[in-house]
């Protein structure tokens, strides 16, 4: 059985208080790839009760995924967006999802982001985090970012930590490991900078 709005509102109210919960409900945040780190990301801020996640990635769920990216057997060869909003609507009801199966470029960036007070990078690729991070640094400068650099490999999960850069800049990771190097992503240290970035974009809604 579902809840009423009303009974799920209270059980978080009653973890994190009326106020931060009126925050947490009213703001909307993107996730901006899928992955590891995005589908993480998503989960753990719809748990929160964020009012609206915006889900945008172009992929589709491989077999590859599977160790470190919250996605099914079964949903092997669907959308992650469609694969993750399904996921979530079964378990989160009351967060408004907006789902965008897109390549996200300069030219799309700003019609895909208009709508979001904090947006998460998430990819998993270094080109890719270099253009979302130039062009929301560059021409969306009252938007919040939190991006992700260095989670790959076995190494030391304390090395994974949260700095802020610029006032509206976080970033998240070791700043060191590249799964280039062979490394590979393991999924316990992908997901405890999943939850670096999860807590930051949080922690921010509550002291804005």
């Amino acid at each position: 059985m579902i809840p009423a709005r009303e009974e799920w509102t209270a059980a978080l109210e009653k973890r994190h208080g009326r106020e931060n919960q009126r925050k947490f409900s009213a703001a909307s945040v993107a996730v901006c790839g899928l992955g590891g780190l995005g589908s993480n990301i998503a989960i753990a801020l719809a748990r929160a009760g964020i009012g609206k996640l915006i889900l945008i990635d172009f992929d589709r769920v491989d077999i590859t995924n599977l160790h470190r990216q919250q996605y099914m057997v079964s949903q092997i060869g669907q959308y992650k967006t469609e694969a993750l909003a399904a996921y979530l609507r079964r378990t989160i009801p009351y967060t408004e999802l907006e789902t965008h199966t897109v390549y996200i470029t300069g030219d799309n960036a700003a019609a895909l982001l208009k709508d979001a007070d904090i947006i998460c990078e998430a990819f998993d690729n270094a080109e890719n985090k270099a253009m979302l991070t130039n062009l929301v640094l560059e021409t969306m400068p009252e938007k919040y970012l939190v991006a992700a650099s260095g989670m790959a490999g076995f190494g030391d999960a304390n090395a994974i930590r949260t700095r802020k850069i610029t006032k509206h800049f976080y970033l998240c990771g070791d700043a060191v490991s590249d799964v280039e190097d062979g490394i590979g992503l393991v999924s316990s240290r992908v997901m405890i900078c999943a939850a670096h970035q999860a807590h930051t974009v949080l922690q921010i809604l509550i002291n804005k």
